[in-house]
């Protein structure tokens, strides 16, 4: 234990504030990749960036917590691992802002950016009744649990702590399961079927009718806004007149030729637009919203078709590449990443890698990632019967020369790579989980009201 006393974790504090910056970087470069970052304004960009920072730190936070709990008579095998005050307040930092974010900054900022207005107040307003109508649903249901509660066990402080510490995690937690649960399915299974190159090129061809239709509709609506857009600019009359600069400012907004893509077919319908006889701010500001909406939702399925059709061209060109034993590739596109345009590969040696490494890796990727998720499902059901057969534990509390267990650097690796696997597979549900009212990620172009979710 003197040991103990005497050691310093410089060492580990260093270690800790590198991984912090290199969590910062790799949450700087997706929010690049999703967001404008030159076009949005930094009330949403500050928020987002902490809502993705804060989850992805625990990554790191989680295994430092548990070796530096650990009771170790070396502190040289800890691992890394930081003073408890630190500790107590990194968590409280992490806690209290994720729960600020959660419950109160992103749904008003979402809101916020979501409203129709032009003045700050009237969006500020906007998203403020959007909110309080939602917080009074979950109050209401929130009293109506503790009524309940109450009228079966009594009441008491400790009843009362337990419920209000129930009803606060019951949600996050509830959709956190479900969606990380989904994931550790998906993932997986993902990647056997994208092994056959085959079976991943028909499954292309499936679905591509379904986003060419959703594309279509996505711009039908948008010709039909920007259509009452057009009649509404040509009003000078009546009440018309109170609105002229929002509406002219709309109108400068829409561009009808360009709303569909040359290569698409023409509607044989005219747009279709109904305009009011009156017109009042909560109509132009409700016309506003919807013309946003429609624009981000045409802009996804739009980059969802390209990526369809990137995606087809060059599965039938790996499938085509059997007989020549060759896979030819032309020029880089304006728009491909670094990674893309780099062509170290020879066609024949091309044709090996994508033909039988790419798919091959991926059945042995998937069998890991599948024995992963069935360690983490036994682990979770086993733990409370004995915690010895618990995989995770065995993995990450590592037995050395005495009967304590002890959690090192090795062991701290391995509790990342669980974490982030859950985290990653959590987050991968995202985009195929119907929980989101229609929002989605959309490269460089993401709405901010999405972002926010």
């Amino acid at each position: 234990m003197e040991t103990l006393a005497t050691s310093s974790p410089i060492g580990s504090e260093i270690f800790a504030l590198i991984a912090l910056l290199v969590i910062s970087l790799v949450v700087l470069l997706i929010l690049r990749h999703y967001l404008p970052i030159r076009t949005t304004p930094a009330y949403l960009l500050v928020p987002i960036f902490f809502a993705l920072w804060l989850p992805a730190s625990i990554v790191l936070l989680v295994p430092i917590d548990l070796a530096s709990n650990a009771r170790t008579e070396d502190a040289g095998s800890r691992g890394i691992w930081l003073y408890d005050r630190v500790l107590l307040v990194a968590w409280r930092i992490t806690y209290w802002l994720t729960f600020a974010l959660t419950w109160f900054i992103l749904p008003i900022l979402a809101e916020y950016a979501d409203a129709g207005y032009r003045d700050p107040k009237g969006r500020l307003l906007f998203s403020l009744r959007a909110n309080a109508q939602y917080q009074a649903l979950i109050l209401g249901a929130g009293l109506a649990t503790m009524l309940y509660i109450f009228i079966k066990e009594g009441v008491s402080p400790e009843s009362l702590k337990s419920v209000v510490m129930a009803l606060a995690y019951c949600w996050g937690l509830v959709l956190a399961i479900y969606l990380m649960g989904h994931g550790l399915v998906a993932i997986p299974r993902n990647l056997f079927r994208n092994a056959s190159i085959s079976g991943k090129l028909r499954r292309i061809q499936t679905r591509a009718p379904k986003v060419h239709e959703n594309m279509e509709e996505a711009i039908q609506k948008l010709e039909d806004l920007e259509a009452q857009v057009a009649q509404l600019a040509q009003r000078k009359t009546g009440t018309a007149r109170d609105f002229k600069d929002w509406i002219e400012e709309l109108a400068d907004e829409t561009h009808l030729p360009e709303s569909r893509p040359r290569t698409l077919s023409r509607r044989m319908s005219e747009p279709h637009a109904t305009i009011p006889n009156v017109i009042t701010e909560r109509y132009l500001a409700d016309l506003s919203r919807q013309l946003t909406r429609a624009r981000h939702s045409r802009a996804r399925y739009l980059d969802e078709w390209d990526r369809l059709l990137k995606d087809a061209v060059h599965t039938q060109t790996v499938l085509d590449s059997a007989a020549s034993k060759k896979i030819e590739i032309g020029q880089s596109s304006p728009h491909s990443s670094a990674f893309d345009r780099i062509t170290i590969f020879t066609p024949h040696t091309r044709y090996l890698y994508q033909y039988f490494f790419l798919p091959y890796s991926k059945i042995v990727l998937g069998v890991v990632l599948t024995l992963a998720s069935i360690c983490i499902i036994w682990s979770e059901f086993i733990k409370s019967i004995n915690p010895i057969f618990s995989i995770i534990a065995v993995t990450v509390v590592h037995h050395r020369d005495s009967e304590k267990g002890e959690i090192g650097f090795a062991g701290q690796v391995i509790a990342s790579f669980w974490i982030l696997y859950m985290c990653a597979a959590a987050l991968s549900s995202l985009s195929e989980v119907k929980v989101w009212r229609g929002r989605a990620l959309v490269r460089r172009n993401t709405h901010g009201e999405a972002a926010m979710c």
